[in-house]
């Protein structure tokens, strides 16, 4: 049983909280700021927990308000949290995928309980040499566009490209501009881009080292759970957004049919990854936000860069009650048997997701003006590290500010810490009582 600081638990909040105390710092120094003055220590913290937890959401703009040195920094965080986790929970997934049953075999070809350093190097390798390689060739593409499309100088191109690249890989979703993507929002050679490494980057690690060294029919539970309802919910959110908004003055109307097609299936990925928007969220419908808060709080893959309870919490959760519904004893997946542990510890995460959440904006709704659905949009937001905002983040006071970096800072982390904690722990009940069941429903 592992206890103490050395838990991969606490090391991952202990890392975490380190990274931002180093990130603050540095945004509070004058010269991180365009003015040259000193940005305030609220502000600071909120951009840097929302940087390296990839939640995206800013008090600031970030191409007005940051100098160069302000940029690089929240760069860098973008990268040392997209590595963190993504390494992390990788790490996590391999000690603990015996006891979980799902076999993300990233190494090796046989289940483990141990993880030598053997092990540990090549995730590290492979989590850093797949992340630069995917964030170069995204950044090579949009660094040709900048420059070519828009007149850019081949410096700023590429810092454009690469600042864009890394932002949307990590799941980050800041942007330089002050409309985010809004002014790309016709243009395929952004948006593109943007959207294909910011869903592989939500896939997780483990499933894009599975899908580059196995053929399909070795792919592990876990890879064949995650791609199609991954996809599958991206179709969802597309298909929502073309149906509500297509005629909508204030987002899709004005475009013609491909246009509408781009900016559909650009909103209908961007909840589940990076949050971009090329359309005002503020002017969205609200049926098209709560598809949005639904998608948000799923997120994306397990050892990936997004947030959220994670895809395969949601599938579990979707298989247990396709079990019960046809009365089977059982829970059967894809030729195997899901054991009792995983079902408990799904619902543990997906119940600890919607208190987090509920929580946050009851505490929101109190404080402050704003109605439900901008205030829930924002906590799911918040705590699936998505970024997407109505616009409402500059204008809540500290405390909500405050809340909010509580919030993304759990969203990021809990779910990883919690659902190894609830893996690694090992108690076993030396008796059991007799047996009652309560009335459901």
């Amino acid at each position: 049983m592992i206890t103490g600081w050395r838990h991969p638990a606490r090391l991952v909040v202990l890392a975490f909280l380190a990274a931002t105390a180093a990130g603050t710092a540095l945004l509070t120094l004058p010269v991180a700021a365009e003015s040259g003055r000193s940005t305030g220590l609220v502000t600071a913290l909120f951009t840097t927990v929302s940087g390296i937890t990839g939640a995206g959401l800013a008090v600031v703009g970030t191409g007005s308000h940051w100098s160069l040195f302000g940029e690089v920094v929240l760069l860098a965080l973008f990268q040392v949290g997209g590595f963190g986790i993504m390494t992390v929970a990788s790490v996590l997934a391999l000690l603990i995928s015996n006891r979980l049953g799902l076999a993300m075999q990233l190494t090796v070809k046989t289940e483990t309980n141990t993880l030598d350093l053997g092990h540990v190097r090549r995730v590290v390798a492979g989590v850093v040499s797949i992340s630069l390689t995917i964030e170069a060739v995204a950044a090579a593409v949009l660094a040709l566009r900048f420059w070519l499309g828009y007149g850019h100088g081949a410096g700023r191109a590429v810092y454009e490209g690469v600042f864009h690249s890394v932002s949307a890989f990590n799941s980050v979703g800041l942007a330089l501009y002050p409309d985010n993507l809004v002014r790309f929002a016709t243009d395929p050679w952004i948006c593109l881009p943007i959207v294909a490494v910011a869903v592989i980057g939500g896939l997780g690690f483990p499933v894009m080292f599975e899908l580059l060294r196995r053929h399909r029919r070795r792919w592990s539970l876990h890879t064949r759970i995650t791609v199609p309802v991954y996809l599958g919910l991206m179709a969802f959110g597309t298909l929502a957004v073309l149906l509500v908004e297509w005629g909508r003055p204030g987002t899709l109307g004005p475009h013609g049919v491909g246009d509408k097609l781009l900016v559909g299936l650009f909103h209908g990925t961007m909840p589940s990854t990076a949050g971009f928007n090329t359309v005002d969220v503020a002017q969205l419908q609200p049926a098209t936000l709560l598809v949005n808060n639904v998608l948000m709080f799923i997120g994306g893959g397990s050892a990936g860069t997004t947030g959220g309870i994670k895809v395969t919490t949601f599938a579990l959760l979707a298989f247990v009650m396709l079990a019960e519904v046809r009365a089977e004893p059982s829970v059967h997946v894809m030729g195997r048997r899901l054991s009792a542990d995983v079902q408990r510890q799904a619902v543990t995460v997906a119940l600890f997701g919607v208190g987090i959440v509920v929580t946050a904006t009851l505490v929101l709704l109190t404080t402050t003006s704003f109605s439900l659905d901008v205030v829930l949009f924002e906590t799911t937001s918040a705590f699936g590290g998505v970024g997407m905002s109505t616009g409402i983040t500059p204008n809540l006071p500290m405390t909500g500010q405050l809340l909010l970096v509580v919030l993304m800072f759990i969203g990021r982390v809990g779910p990883i810490t919690l659902a190894s904690a609830l893996a690694l722990r090992e108690r076993r009940r030396r008796y059991e009582l007799p047996e009652e069941r309560p009335l459901v429903g």
